[in-house]
C-alpha cells in the first residue's frame, strides 16, 4: 500500500481552503457527489499537482442482506478510474431494508446503520465485499462505523468482527479512530481492545473527525473540533502501527482554514507523539509492522477456529498486497481463504432482522425485542433530523419558501413517511403531501411550492422549457433598464 501521508476530506464549501492549504497530501472525495464526466475544477488541479484523490462511497450498503447493486458499483468503479484513485472506499453498514427478501416496502435509512456482529452477518458481508472487489478496477477499503445502537446477540468484538472479515477477503480496512470513540462512548466498547484484536497491517488510513456528547450519548457529527480522546486513540494506534494515510473529516459548520489547519496540526502531533513510543519500543520501528495476533475465538461458519494458514514470513497473518513481477501491487484479489459459505438463509435471516429495525426507526412499528427503546428512540430523532437537513441542501428552495415552518413540517412529515426512495425523491414527496393536504396555507407560499414541485417533477428539465427561458430573458431585460 503506498503512503498516503496527511489528508482531508474535500467537501465544495472549503475547495479553494484545499487548495490553499500547505501539506496537504492527498484528499477523499464523497463518490456520489462526483459526476465522472464533469469533475469539480477544483479537483482537476488538485489531481494535475499530483495530489491523489480517493472517492468515498456512502450509498452501497455492503452490510445489507441484499448482494450489491450492480449499477452503484459500476458508478464507483467509473469514479474510481475518472479519478485515478488508488483504492475506493465503503462502510460495513447497511442503509436500506426491506423489498424481495422480505416480501415488504423497501426503506431506506438515508444514514449508515451498523450491521449485527454474528456469523450470518459475516457470511453475507464477506460475500457481498468479494462481488464488490470483482467489481472494481483498484482494492477495496472498507470502514467501521459509529453507532447509536446495539444489536442483541451479537456473537464477536467488533475487533474480532473486522480480523475475520480481512482475514475471510482480503479487504483492507479504514479505521476510524472518531468512530472507536463513539462506539466507546455508546456501547461501552474498549477502543484499546479493538485496536489490540485488528489486523493493523491491513490498515488502509485512518479517519479523523469531531462531535458532541449530549445525554451521555455522543453523536459523530464532523461538524465539531477533534476532541483529546479521538487524538489520544489515534496515538495509541501509531505507537503500534504506522498508518499508510490519516485524513481530517468536516461536513458541516466548517471553520476557517487557520482552524482546519490547527487540526490538522494536532494530528500529526498524535501521530508523531505515538511514532516516538513505538520506536522507543523494543522491536519496533518505521519499517517494521507489529505482529497481529488473531483475536480469540475466532470462528468460520461451521463453529470451528480459524484455520492459521497464510503466514507471511514475519510471522503476521494479513490479507497482504501481491506483486506484479514489475514489482508495482497487483489488483487486490478477491479469492477467499476458505470456500464461500451459501448465503442464501443467512441473507432471509438477516434481511428479517434488518427490515424490522429499519422499521422501527423510520416508520414507527415495534421495537423489535432485545433493543433499547431509548436508545432506539435517540437514533430515530437522529434520522429524522438528517432527513430534514439533508433534504433543505438538495432543494433549498423548500425552506426558502415555508420559512421557519419548514422544519417541524417535515419531522411531522418523516415520523409518517419513510423514505423509500433517495433524498431528491424525498423532497419532491414531501412537497406533494404539503399541496395534497393544503400546506401551506399561505397563497403566496402555496403557489411557489405549487410551481416548484411542477418543475422538479416533470420530464423536461426546468431549464429546458421554453416558459423558463422566457422568464429568465424577460427579467435580464428588465435588469439592464
Amino acid at each position: 500500500m503506498e503512503r498516503l501521508g496527511t489528508g482531508i476530506g474535500w467537501r465544495p464549501e472549503i475547495a479553494d481552503a484545499v487548495e490553499r492549504m500547505p501539506g496537504i497530501d492527498w484528499v477523499e472525495a464523497v463518490a456520489e457527489n462526483v459526476c465522472p464526466g464533469h469533475l469539480p475544477e477544483s479537483l482537476r488541479r488538485l489531481r494535475e499537482r499530483g495530489v491523489t484523490v480517493i472517492p468515498h462511497g456512502v450509498s452501497l450498503g455492503l452490510g445489507g442482506a441484499d448482494r450489491p447493486d450492480e449499477t452503484r458499483l459500476t458508478a464507483l468503479a467509473e469514479r474510481a478510474e475518472a479519478l485515478g484513485a488508488p483504492l475506493v472506499t465503503e462502510h460495513i453498514a447497511f442503509v436500506r431494508a426491506g423489498g424481495l427478501l422480505t416480501a415488504s416496502p423497501r426503506l431506506e435509512a438515508g444514514h449508515l446503520l451498523p450491521v449485527p456482529r454474528t456469523r450470518d452477518a459475516l457470511d453475507v458481508l464477506c460475500e457481498n465485499i468479494r462481488i464488490a472487489q470483482d467489481a472494481l478496477p483498484v482494492p477495496l477499503a472498507v470502514e467501521n462505523i459509529a453507532a447509536l445502537i446495539a444489536w442483541p446477540g451479537e456473537e464477536m468484538t467488533e475487533g474480532q468482527f473486522l480480523y475475520d472479515l480481512a482475514d475471510r477477503t482480503g479487504v483492507r480496512l479504514l479505521i476510524d479512530v472518531a468512530n472507536l470513540h463513539t462506539n466507546h462512548v455508546n456501547r461501552a466498547e474498549d477502543p484499546a481492545k479493538a485496536l489490540a484484536e485488528l489486523p493493523l497491517e491491513a490498515i488502509a488510513y485512518v479517519h479523523v473527525a469531531g462531535g458532541f456528547e449530549r445525554d451521555g450519548v455522543w453523536h459523530d457529527s464532523h461538524a465539531h473540533p477533534v476532541p483529546e480522546a479521538v487524538l489520544d486513540i489515534l496515538t495509541d494506534l501509531a505507537s503500534q502501527v504506522s498508518p499508510p494515510g490519516v485524513l481530517l473529516e468536516r461536513d458541516e459548520n466548517f471553520p476557517e482554514p487557520a482552524e482546519l489547519g490547527r487540526e490538522l496540526g494536532a494530528i500529526r502531533g498524535a501521530l508523531e507523539k505515538g511514532r516516538a513510543t513505538r520506536e522507543s519500543s523494543t522491536g519496533r520501528s518505521e519499517t517494521t509492522p507489529r505482529e497481529s495476533k488473531a483475536p480469540q475465538d475466532s470462528v468460520v461458519p461451521d463453529g470451528s477456529k480459524a484455520p492459521q494458514d497464510s503466514v507471511a514470513p514475519d510471522g503476521s497473518k494479513a490479507p497482504q498486497d501481491s506483486v506484479a513481477p514489475d514489482g508495482s501491487e497487483a489488483r487486490q484479489s478477491s479469492s477467499p481463504v476458505e470456500p464461500p459459505a451459501d448465503t442464501t438463509a443467512a441473507r432471509q435471516r438477516l434481511a428479517l432482522a434488518q427490515t424490522a429495525l429499519l422499521s422501527a426507526l423510520v416508520a414507527g412499528t415495534p421495537v423489535p425485542e432485545g433493543f433499547d427503546r431509548v436508545r432506539l428512540g435517540v437514533q430515530a430523532r437522529a434520522l429524522a433530523g438528517k432527513r430534514a437537513d439533508v433534504v433543505a441542501k438538495v432543494a433549498p428552495e423548500l425552506p426558502h419558501i415555508l420559512g421557519q415552518a419548514y422544519r417541524p413540517a417535515f419531522l411531522a412529515y418523516a415520523q409518517r413517511h419513510p423514505m423509500t426512495g433517495g433524498y431528491r425523491q424525498d423532497a419532491l414527496d414531501f412537497a406533494g403531501h404539503l399541496l395534497s393536504t393544503g400546506h401551506p396555507e399561505n397563497p403566496t407560499a402555496r403557489r411557489h411550492l405549487h410551481t416548484w414541485h411542477l418543475d422538479r417533477s416533470s420530464p423536461t428539465p426546468p431549464s429546458h422549457r421554453p416558459t423558463t427561458r422566457l422568464a429568465r430573458a424577460t427579467r435580464k431585460v428588465l435588469l439592464r433598464r
